[in-house]
């Protein structure tokens, strides 16, 4: 069996590879390893359970429940709400586990499992490995410890944690967001409720696009993966700027007045600024990972602030922030961690956020997010290739070192295996846009001819 934990999780076409019986199961291998220091030490272990809209989050809700119930774990279902929500919640409430049910960006038919450990945390490798061991052993015959009687775990909803996370969010602003129009895009996604809320209770007007789920909905031409909605709604209500969602509400990016687009690395740049100027920049530093523009770099080094790269993922950023004791650290696709407030990336903690800033100093987003020029980034995702051999490929490798060459000091190459989906992707910069889509075109070509 291949591993079942991407870089996101445990994610895939609902009810084809994300099954009933995987959740369960997995559930239950989860309880085992995550809870044992609750049930397994003679008290009752709880776990938060939530989910974004989608349909298949139903079926697949009732089996997680299944599972984690059946192994003696009190469940609190919080029902509709982002990832970070249910982190925040996993951690004030003391649970000893959290589960999310979302594929995040990805389209409806798809689904997925992320745990949370104690605290609201995403779990290292480690713990991922000790779940599919445990997982694996019982599917393939192994015996589960069952409780009987008053052993079995409840099951409660619970609804204040809905208004638990949008007062978490109002009372850490810095400042009010009086005066600002904003539209926002909730991608008919977990925060179709939490954020519109949220920006509301904290003085903005807002004008809502994408905030009607239906379970088949999501993504569906919105949100952070589809801006031209909220580019024209900026544009045509003549709103200050834009904040976009995934699915669950993870992410956040934005679009200026003028309908342009603020992506994840410029979004980081005006928190950073703004967070220094209030002493909360532990170590002027930012973390970010080696897919952040050239030009995010340029101008933390211009403005004295240090930045450090990880592997992609936002786990990977999660880490080294959590080992340093960092403050600020994402992702250019609009996952950004703000480790004093959030466990996990906070789509609506970041806009609001970035909000605060526009608010506090009367400047347009426009203004603020050109304190860094980004150089032209090609991106191309090649799908259907052998993804695994990404590292072992010596054409794959010639063709990679003779489009470094030809960049030199100007630009920059990184090809990498998507953690969730079956591609590669091929990202190239370049002083010059026409020279970074001839190189990308070129490397993406051999990146069929090599693994395909």
């Amino acid at each position: 069996m291949g591993r079942l934990f991407g870089t996101d999780g445990v994610r895939g076409v609902a009810n084809a590879d994300l099954t009933a019986e995987l959740a369960l199961g997995l559930s239950v291998a989860a309880a085992h390893v995550l809870a044992e220091a609750g049930t397994f030490a003679g008290h009752r272990a709880t776990a938060v359970v939530g989910r974004d809209p989608r349909a298949s989050g139903e079926f697949l809700e009732a089996a997680v429940v299944a599972g984690l119930a059946s192994s003696g774990v009190d469940v609190l279902l919080v029902g509709v709400l982002p990832t970070p929500a249910v982190a925040y919640l996993t951690g004030v409430l003391g649970a000893d586990l959290g589960v999310m049910l979302s594929a995040s960006h990805n389209a409806m038919p798809d689904n997925g499992l992320k745990f949370l450990a104690r605290g609201g945390h995403k779990l290292d490798d480690e713990l991922e490995d000790r779940i599919e061991k445990v997982y694996e052993e019982h599917r393939t015959g192994a015996p589960w410890d069952r409780p009987t009687g008053s052993g079995v775990g409840r099951v409660r909803h619970y609804g204040e944690g809905f208004d638990q996370y949008v007062a978490h969010l109002i009372g850490v602003l810095p400042n009010r967001l009086d005066g600002l129009k904003i539209v926002l895009d909730e991608a008919h996604g977990a925060a179709s409720r939490v954020s519109p809320e949220a920006f509301s209770r904290a003085g903005a007007e807002i004008i809502t696009i994408g905030a009607d789920p239906n379970g088949l909905n999501i993504n569906d031409g919105c949100g952070s993966t589809h801006l031209g909605l909220l580019k024209a709604a900026v544009v045509e209500h003549g709103a200050d700027f834009g904040i976009a969602h995934d699915g669950d509400a993870d992410r956040c990016l934005a679009v200026d007045h003028t309908g342009e687009e603020v992506d994840g690395d410029q979004i980081m740049a005006v928190i950073a600024l703004a967070m220094r100027e209030r002493s909360a920049l532990r170590s002027d530093t930012v973390v970010a990972t080696v897919m952040s523009n050239l030009g995010f770099k340029l101008a933390m080094e211009r403005e004295g602030l240090t930045l450090i790269q990880t592997a992609v993922g936002d786990r990977y950023v999660l880490e080294e922030m959590k080992e340093h004791g960092y403050a600020l650290g994402g992702e250019q696709s609009g996952h950004v961690i703000i480790l004093d407030h959030a466990t996990t990336g906070d789509g609506t903690l970041t806009g609001l956020m970035l909000a605060a800033r526009v608010a506090d100093t009367g400047r347009t987003l426009k203004d603020l997010a050109s304190v860094m020029t980004r150089l032209p980034q090609v991106l191309i995702n090649v799908p259907d290739v052998d993804r695994t051999r990404v590292g072992t490929s010596a054409d794959l490798a010639a063709a990679v070192s003779e489009a470094e060459r030809e960049l030199g000091s100007t630009g920059r190459v990184l090809l990498r295996p998507s953690g969730t989906e079956p591609l590669v992707r091929v990202m190239v910069e370049a002083a010059d846009i026409d020279q970074a889509r001839s190189v990308a075109g070129r490397l993406a070509d051999a990146v069929k001819s090599a693994l395909g």
